[in-house]
């Protein structure tokens, strides 16, 4: 029987993935893309689209595997890229565990109903999971992550789920990004944002990672 790692059973962070409809679809075409066409499974790339540096931002929470910080993901330079809507804006204080190298002096603040969108980056098959810190900043906060990708049939956003925030700076569990779809449906790779909204509440994101190898 295949056991779960470590990391996806003893976290401290008060987390939950409400999936929507659309996620549910997604994950279907993904079984039916694999177990229909099987010749397509040569389209997958599993290798790194660039050559970001790796680290292991969340070896703590018992998570070993390497990361790649997103283009000013850790809020601390420009955020030349970032699309920032409803007052998203960057603001003083870090998440306090120094997982991009160091502790920073700042993150991101999303009142309630504001956005923020990362750069477009290189993903495929090695790309199948991102994890960030987040905390609240009032009670019952709660944030959307949201995978936005560029297909031949446009712009698709695929909806992941609401994650409940504590008051304290935790790292969210691995999302995934769906990247073997795309990556059959796009000639092995395509081209991937992250999408952040404060649902309910203000809240602070920081540090974003993206694992960048198939396991």
């Amino acid at each position: 029987m295949l056991s779960l790692p470590p990391y996806l059973t003893s976290f401290r962070l008060r987390s939950r993935l409400a999936r929507a409809p659309l996620a549910v679809a997604f994950a279907a075409s993904l079984i039916s893309v694999l177990c229909a066409a099987p010749a397509q499974a040569a389209l997958i790339s599993t290798g790194a689209c660039n050559e970001a540096a790796l680290s292991q931002p969340f070896l703590r929470w018992g998570d070993a595997s390497s990361y790649e910080l997103v283009a000013g993901g850790d809020f601390e330079g420009s955020l030349a890229g970032w699309t920032l809507s409803g007052g998203a804006q960057r603001v003083p204080g870090s998440e306090p565990y120094g997982a991009s190298g160091s502790v920073g002096a700042y993150s991101l603040d999303l009142p309630a109903g504001a956005s923020a969108q990362s750069p477009f980056t290189c993903v495929d098959a090695a790309y199948p999971t991102f994890r960030f810190f987040a905390r609240n900043e009032g009670l019952l906060s709660t944030v959307v992550a949201q995978v936005v990708y560029k297909t031949v049939l446009g712009t698709v956003v695929l909806p992941l789920g609401a994650v409940a925030l504590s008051e304290e700076w935790e790292p969210t569990l691995p999302m995934l990004t769906g990247s073997i779809v795309t990556g059959v449906l796009s000639g092995g790779t395509a081209e991937v944002a992250l999408r952040f909204t404060a649902l309910t509440g203000a809240s602070r994101i920081d540090d974003v990672f993206v694992d960048p190898r198939m396991h």
